[in-house]
């Protein structure tokens, strides 16, 4: 039975600075983010929930920084980097704009109802990504086949997983809020058909703040 299991990078630098954080911003973890992931690691190598057959990162620094801390829990696993497992890329026009910038430039996208709409100028719709990551995760399941795989990841790559396996809307619908360094864990039970078995699960993390403070005004 195919297990493909999902964490959420750790919070990153870009989310305390509140910047637009795609693939050329993107310096990776915050302090916080940090004491996430060695979190994880921890629980891991304490409970050994799991073996691996492959560890899998985005090539976004926030994401292999948080795969790197949680690794030695694995013993004898490296990391593969796929960068189709990339957060919404915003294009090289937003990448790296403090929020603020953003919204005086472009105004506040809809990204509730029309997934082919621009809501990064230059950037991927939000059928584009959810295309690049259903694909993506289609290979890694025919690759690992009856194994077990952990992807270091991002919120939106998540939130679309969710929404291919559960077959709902692509937009809209419902709300979410995945936690940094969170578990989501599916099993495909047979072809076309998956079960989810946990979501959000960041209970080595009840110990941590929520969030770095940060200045309300950039």
């Amino acid at each position: 039975m195919t297990r493909l299991i999902f964490v959420r990078h750790g919070e990153s630098q870009v989310t305390v600075n509140r910047v637009v954080g795609g693939p050329r911003s993107c310096v990776g973890l915050s302090e916080l983010g940090r004491r996430q992931s060695v979190n994880l690691r921890d629980r891991w190598t304490q409970t050994s929930e799991f073996t691996p057959d492959l560890v899998i990162s985005s090539a976004y620094p926030r994401a292999k920084e948080t795969a790197e801390i949680v690794l030695p829990a694995f013993a004898g696993r490296s990391i593969e980097v796929i960068p189709e497992f990339g957060e919404h890329d915003p294009g090289p026009q937003c990448d790296g704009l403090k929020y603020t910038e953003f919204t005086e430039r472009f105004g506040d996208p809809d990204w509730e109802n029309d997934p082919y709409g621009v809501t990064f100028p230059g950037g991927e719709t939000i059928a584009e990504f959810q295309i690049r990551i259903g694909v993506a995760t289609r290979a890694l399941i025919e690759r690992v086949g009856s194994g077990t795989a952990i992807v270091f990841c991002h919120g939106g790559v998540v939130d679309t997983v969710l929404r291919q396996s559960l077959r709902t809307s692509g937009t809209g619908i419902f709300e979410i809020h995945t936690k940094n360094t969170s578990i989501t864990e599916f099993v495909i039970v047979r072809p076309g058909r998956s079960r989810l078995v946990r979501y959000n699960d960041a209970a080595h993390t009840a110990d941590l703040p929520a969030s770095t403070n940060r200045p309300e005004d950039f």
